[in-house]
């Protein structure tokens, strides 16, 4: 049940509350449902373990766990995890077993359908009954520690989940932002299944308010760093607070530090004392569409394949929602399946089945496996798993290796056909052939030119002219093609050879935007070829004066960046859907077809909108780009009479390499940022390793902890704190030690 759900504040009860705390779960346990553990664990087994791990809260909130096992860590983590925002760890459960729909009402059934097609808890509970002693382990603790905390805080109400059973973490094992299972649309789905004419509730937005897919992963390579130590920046892109950052740590030599999908008991994106890894979001095909012809023989559905008729086969899936009254209500779909998966629309009087990787077991193994490797022989060993489709990865360790690694589960195709699009599902030869091994994908070690990069752009320029060059591939290894972050990326990597820490984080907020590098140039070249008695000529002046001598860098201060992603977002909104429906890059329809009338007209209505909101459409950047966080909710709401910080970096889709996603929102001016830099952290693999983080917001999601807000400052000038990763550092900076349960 995938649980991210608003929650008011919650706090920890106060030891003088603990007997009735205890009541209250000794009556709770009595209730539990059966889990798919032959001996379901008692409050006496919770609080036995729980004296086996210890949680020290640093000055910032940051939990710090401890167990006497793994498993002990997994109880600690899952625990802290809840204290922190049990909203957020419920919700994502919500998602991932198909239920919000139990807490958000109907119009949720359709993401609960698409769920449920490929997480079926029987299946699931099988895979939990085969995995491997260890892993169940793991996954035992995972829920009673997040049980015990129910029982131990009486006074949190689950919307859905009161008893959370080990098999439930199958259904979220991977950890994206974006799951495989996003390429399914709702839209096309409820037509498929539900009542004809069945579409769903939706608001259009502009398209400009839709951050582009990013993050960014740097490793540097000892020769270029001036204390001959590899170097690793970790900065996904996601939406904010989507992600907690702690340290978990075992007597069995467990010890991890990064960045927790809510809910999850592995380090997703971070390091140990010998490596680090950083994941972005690949590029590569990996989930693929199969037309299916269907043939009906009496009240019997075949479909065909090769010369053969094979049955569709079907199961019942019931969705049990919120009605308005408050009720449980159920509604029941009978879903359809071909070998190729399952059948998600229709389209050109075809059926659609969709294929994508469905391994939770495996793919829990190797999140959690990779925590505990110490080198890239080691870390790659786990790869062989190929349970990792959405990812791309880049790699450092205390050796000075630097790595980069494409997703591991790529099914081998015949690269004739396109993938992209719906291939025939009737033909054998469009079926997948196995996966492709490591070494078949696009990977790199320890490159000459000593650093490699990834920002959700192809493979072919990681590492310059060193990279792994396409012609050597097959195309569906990649569908995004280069995008303007990597540009940047390779500009700013390539021209440093003493690399520190700082140093490091410096590059990486290296304000420079080469998207408006390109197109401003051509607005100006518009501007001075319009005739003398064109009425835009005094009307565009000052603003063209303006852009003519902007250094095409963001900051605060700067008005020129201000005109420049308004008049941007106006044109991208109003050309982006002729540039995809021509197949073209959206930039360079900007900067070619658009036309120079689009191009100008673009900056008048730009600077009217500017004038209209903030009175001039000269407008330091930092009076409308803000950070605002008012509330512990999802979704959240944001005000202009409220505080706010100004944030100097904009939205990753003009190249800047600190991404900040930000809009107006209902009855606002400023700009609002809700994704773009979440977790960001450099670390050094020197002698013992170091590192320095930051994370939006706070560690807390509740509004009254002191640590809800307390690094929004440092996120948004970038001045990242110290990790307390070793003992030591702890020493000082501890606000709280305690058990769980205290």
């Amino acid at each position: 049940m995938h649980a991210i759900i608003l929650n008011k504040v919650r706090r920890s009860a106060p030891s003088a509350l603990l007997p009735r705390c205890l009541l209250a779960a000794t009556l709770m346990l009595t209730a539990l449902l059966a889990t798919a553990r032959s001996t379901p664990p008692s409050l006496a087994d919770w609080q036995h373990q729980a004296q086996a791990i210890t949680i020290t809260r640093d000055d910032w909130g940051i939990a710090h766990v401890h167990g006497r096992t793994d498993a002990d860590a997994v109880f600690g983590m899952a625990y802290a995890q809840a204290e922190d925002d049990f909203n957020r760890v419920e919700t994502n459960y919500l998602n991932s077993l198909g239920w919000l729909a139990e807490a958000e009402g109907e119009s949720a059934i359709w993401s609960d359908l698409r769920q449920q097609l490929f997480i079926d808890p029987v299946e699931l509970k099988a895979q939990y009954a085969k995995s491997p002693a260890w892993l169940q382990a793991l996954m035992d603790s995972w829920a009673d520690g997040l049980n015990y905390y129910l029982a131990t805080h009486p006074e949190v109400h689950p919307r859905v989940i009161r008893q959370f059973e080990p098999w439930m973490a199958l259904s979220f094992s991977e950890g994206s932002i974006g799951g495989d299972i996003e390429r399914v649309s709702l839209d096309r789905l409820a037509a498929f299944y539900g009542k004809a004419g069945t579409k769903l509730a939706s608001v259009q937005t502009p398209s400009s308010w839709v951050e582009p897919t990013g993050s960014n992963g740097f490793a540097i390579a000892p020769k270029l760093t001036v204390d001959g130590h590899a170097l690793l920046w970790i900065n996904p892109h996601t939406s904010f607070f989507f992600r907690s950052e702690l340290q978990m740590s075992s007597d069995e030599g467990l010890d991890a530090y990064g960045a927790v999908t809510w809910g999850q008991f592995f380090i997703y994106q971070g390091f140990n004392p010998h490596i680090g890894w950083m994941h972005t979001s690949t590029g590569a095909d990996v989930v693929d569409e199969f037309a299916e012809t269907i043939v009906h023989k009496g009240d019997q559905l075949f479909y065909r394949y090769g010369k053969e008729l094979r049955p569709v086969t079907a199961r019942t899936i019931r969705l049990r929602y919120r009605a308005k009254d408050g009720s449980l209500a159920s509604r029941s779909f009978t879903a359809r399946f071909t070998h190729h998966g399952p059948i998600v629309r229709a389209a050109d009087g075809k059926w659609i089945a969709i294929a994508l990787m469905n391994k939770p077991m495996e793919a829990l193994e190797q999140s959690w496996l990779r925590t505990k490797a110490s080198d890239y022989a080691s870390y790659r060993k786990v790869a062989e798993l190929k349970a990792n489709s959405s990812n791309n990865t880049i790699f450092a360790d205390d050796k000075g290796e630097i790595a980069y690694m494409h997703p591991q589960f790529i099914p081998r195709r015949d690269n004739r056909f396109d993938y992209t699009q719906p291939v025939d599902g009737s033909d054998p030869a469009t079926d997948w052939q196995g996966l492709h091994t490591l070494d078949e994908a696009p990977h790199l070690l320890d490159p000459p030119n000593g650093w490699i990069m990834n920002t959700n752009n192809w493979p072919y320029s990681a590492a310059g002219k060193f990279s792994p060059q396409q012609k050597d591939y097959p195309r569906y290894m990649d569908t995004f093609g280069e995008n303007p972050r990597g540009i940047h990326a390779t500009r700013v990597l390539d021209r440093v050879r003493d690399f520190s820490k700082a140093s490091l984080i410096t590059a990486a907020f290296d304000s420079y935007l080469p998207a408006f590098a390109q197109l401003i140039p051509v607005l100006v070249s518009d501007y001075d070829r319009l005739p003398d008695n064109d009425p835009l000529k005094p009307r565009l002046a000052g603003q063209i004066a303006l852009l003519r001598g902007w250094d095409y860098r963001w900051g605060i201060a700067s008005m020129p960046t201000s005109l420049a992603v308004f008049w941007g977002d106006t044109l991208w909104d109003r050309v982006h859907a002729q540039a995809e429906s021509e197949d073209q890059s959206v930039y360079d329809f900007m900067a070619g077809d658009a036309g120079p009338k689009a191009r100008l007209d673009a900056l008048v209505a730009a600077s009217n909108r500017l004038e209209h909101d903030f009175g001039s459409w000269g407008v330091p950047w930092g009076e409308i780009n803000r950070f605002q966080r008012n509330d512990g909710a999802i979704v959240q709401s944001f005000d202009d009479g409220k505080p706010s910080i100004p944030v100097p970096f904009v939205s990753s889709r003009w190249g800047s390499l600190a991404s900040f996603g930000a809009h107006r929102w209902p009855g606002t001016k400023r700009y609002y940022g809700t994704s773009g830099n979440s977790f960001v952290a450099v670390v050094e693999f020197g002698p013992k390793v170091s590192a320095r983080a930051i994370t939006a917001g706070g560690e807390s999601g509740h509004p009254g902890s002191k640590h809800f807000n307390d690094e929004a400052e440092r996120y948004t000038t970038g001045n990242l704190r110290t990790v307390y990763f070793w003992p030591e550092q702890l020493q000082g900076h501890t606000e709280r030690v305690y058990h769980p349960g205290e």
